[in-house]
């Protein structure tokens, strides 16, 4: 008996959630297992049945997961499944059939519900949906992202890389304050005779009730025509965050970049409970730090060479893979990713552009504006993928047109060479402004996107998902403005465009194959491989796109921020669209990761290189697309444009 406990316990704790178990309960948990064996062809349990008093583990063989006639999922080795018994005692929705003779072991409810009260792992690793066929109408994707974040091993290295010497950090002890009552006239004259940006309001105890800062005296009281002889505490913003003085400096950087602090205050225990001790100002962090957003802006700003700034960008990436380690926000951390690129651009437009003035004197008035397309200009550019770009500038008089082509190509060639030079890869279907396809006048890129909106090839539709998502990085962005309301009013004039970008956006199945799970490639250099930017990724942008364009938003191209404003615009999907937001952070952040970690796109994944709970955070990052093509097909009659 023994030996089967052992062999038990020992399969067991390879998986979660029987892996977070502590060593006494697992010997529990495998003392009261029931080994089953089922012959091919025989039903566990049916859809409908009462839900039997244990939850069921594949240890060998091969279960499907049905509704009616319909496979829903497969079962692989590990596979927890049958949890409804656990969760919520209430009839089967699915019925669980051995596709081979299989060996199950059983695992009686009553053993595992203390378990569930004492272990906050396994509770989340249910309440996450990990569990193989754990049916809901709607997977709450932010379960996922917090066990994400709870399930992960954590970085070995505490020593925040992105810091050149932490040493440095200044920390002001002689921190000013004064009591809540002053007025705000006394406030702001102990901050200039003290020459300090902030004024910490605190009790008789010194205790930290609220903070005035430079900026809230502008905002609050000189642009309000606010009466300064009013007390202080009126314009404090409060309540305040705090740390304890003896904090970690990456606790203290990242607490003032969760909050979007300029200034973080210190007290003795690091609540709000305990004396003030000390503040550090953001430019107190500026000057300690070695690779944050500001000091790498400021330095490529600075830079004189193309190595300096492929250098700079180089730093960008350890910053990047810091805070994919720390969980730090997705759109926080894509925005600061945005900067920096677009900051790249402006800098080499700025070089390119003053080379080229002396020698092309007629045109260096001229406007223009370097467009960034696709993944940047969705601002959604981690890596340094492919760059898809291009130029457009005003319309000139004929005898001019010549000259000014070559001088704007040749800008874009320069912007385009310079951005390889920094590490982006040159686009393979030459999505350029090195390409004069792509380097035009306003009036030519108007034509382009009337000729692919009237006329929806598959090639013009294929355009429209890259070109339709520009932003203007530099030069006049008044150019891409007046752009983007011609493509706004030539889509009224056909809104059938819609339609036919829609069957675009449902060209890719959903990610799950019938059989094996994830749809992975069949051929090729990338074989049995999963492409997480065609199969999950760009579906989701394309339906966001189509979706907001179809509501006739204009200046919204990050995905995130588009799901956000259509939940705004369809309460009634409300949930639908936080659910995609949330399944396209998971996505962008698992290919991050996946690049860093082998130094490529991070474009294709090997889903037997992940992790049980990788795999299955994956997967439910998938349900809101089908759930999105299903109502897309409706809404845009779709089945029409497909006879």
């Amino acid at each position: 008996m023994n030996v089967i406990v052992n062999r038990v316990s020992e399969f067991l704790k390879g998986y979660p959630p029987f892996s977070f178990l502590s060593k006494e309960n697992l010997s529990l948990v495998a003392q009261s297992v029931e080994v089953r064996y089922f012959e091919k062809g025989a039903f566990l349990f049916q859809k409908g049945n009462d839900a039997l008093p244990h939850f069921l583990v594949l240890k060998e063989g091969k279960v499907e997961l049905l509704d009616g006639k319909e496979t829903k999922e497969y079962c692989e080795e590990g596979d927890v499944f049958g949890v409804l018994a656990l969760l919520g005692k209430r009839p089967y929705l699915l019925s669980a059939k051995a596709v081979e003779d299989s060996l199950i072991y059983a695992v009686p409810v009553e053993i595992f519900e203390e378990i569930l009260q004492q272990n906050s792992k396994v509770a989340l690793y249910f309440a996450a949906g990990f569990a193989s066929g754990q049916v809901v109408v709607r997977q709450d994707l932010s379960q996922g992202q917090i066990a994400r974040k709870t399930f992960k091993t954590q970085p070995k290295d505490h020593s925040l890389l992105i810091f050149s010497d932490q040493s440095q950090i200044k920390v002001s002890e002689n921190v000013r304050v004064a009591p809540p009552h002053i007025s705000i006239q006394q406030a702001a004259k102990l901050m200039s005779d003290h020459q300090v940006s902030s004024l910490v309001l605190v009790d008789e105890r010194r205790f930290p009730l609220g903070i005035i800062t430079d900026k809230d005296l502008r905002n609050k009281v000189v642009s309000k025509a606010k009466d300064v002889s009013k007390a202080a505490k009126e314009i404090m913003s409060t309540p305040v965050v705090t740390q304890p003085k003896n904090a970690d400096f990456s606790d203290l950087y990242l607490t003032m970049i969760k909050h979007r602090l300029h200034h973080l205050i210190l007290t003795e225990d690091g609540t709000v409970q305990s004396p003030v001790c000390g503040i550090i100002s953001d430019h107190d962090v500026l000057l300690s730090m070695g690779n944050s957003p500001a000091v790498l802006i400021h330095a490529l700003n600075n830079a004189d060479s193309l190595a300096e700034m492929r250098a700079i960008r180089d730093r960008a990436e350890q910053m990047l893979r810091y805070y994919l380690d720390n969980e730090v926000a997705m759109d926080f951390v894509s925005s600061v990713m945005t900067e920096i690129n677009d900051t790249i651009i402006q800098k080499a437009t700025e070089r390119v552009k003053k080379e080229l003035d002396a020698k092309y004197s007629e045109c260096k008035t001229l406007k223009f504006a370097f467009l960034s397309l696709g993944s940047e200009g969705r601002e959604e550019q981690l890596l340094r993928t492919d760059q898809d770009n291009a130029l457009i500038y005003e319309d000139v008089p004929e005898n001019q047109n010549e000259q000014a082509h070559t001088y704007f190509l040749t800008l874009g060639t320069g912007i385009v060479e310079t951005l390889i030079a920094c590490g982006f890869a040159s686009c393979p279907g030459e999505m350029m402004a090195s390409n004069p396809l792509w380097v035009q006048p306003l009036s030519q890129w108007k034509n382009y996107f009337s000729d692919w909106i009237l006329t929806p090839t598959q090639d013009a539709l294929l355009k429209a998902s890259i070109f339709f998502d520009f932003r203007s990085v530099a030069g006049d962005s008044t150019l891409a403005n007046s752009l983007s309301q011609h493509i706004y009013d030539s889509i009224q004039k056909k809104k059938a465009f819609l339609s036919f970008l829609g069957v675009n956006a449902l060209k890719n199945p959903p990610p799950l194959g019938f059989f094996e799970g994830f749809v992975v490639e069949k051929s090729g250099e990338h074989r049995d491989q999963f492409d997480i930017k065609a199969r999950a990724m760009m579906p989701l942008a394309d339906l966001a796109r189509l979706l907001i364009l179809s509501h006739g938003v204009v200046g919204i191209n990050n995905t995130f921020r588009r799901f956000e404003r259509l939940a705004e615009l369809e309460p009634q999907q409300a949930e639908l669209y936080s659910q995609a937001g949330k399944a396209y952070e998971i996505l962008m952040r698992m290919r991050a990761l996946e690049g860093l970690q082998h130094g490529s796109s991070g474009r294709y994944i090997d889903p037997e290189s992940l992790g049980k709970i990788q795999r299955q955070l994956l997967k439910n990052a998938f349900s809101p697309i089908s759930e999105l093509q299903q109502l897309v097909e409706i809404r845009f009659q779709l089945a029409y444009f497909r006879t």
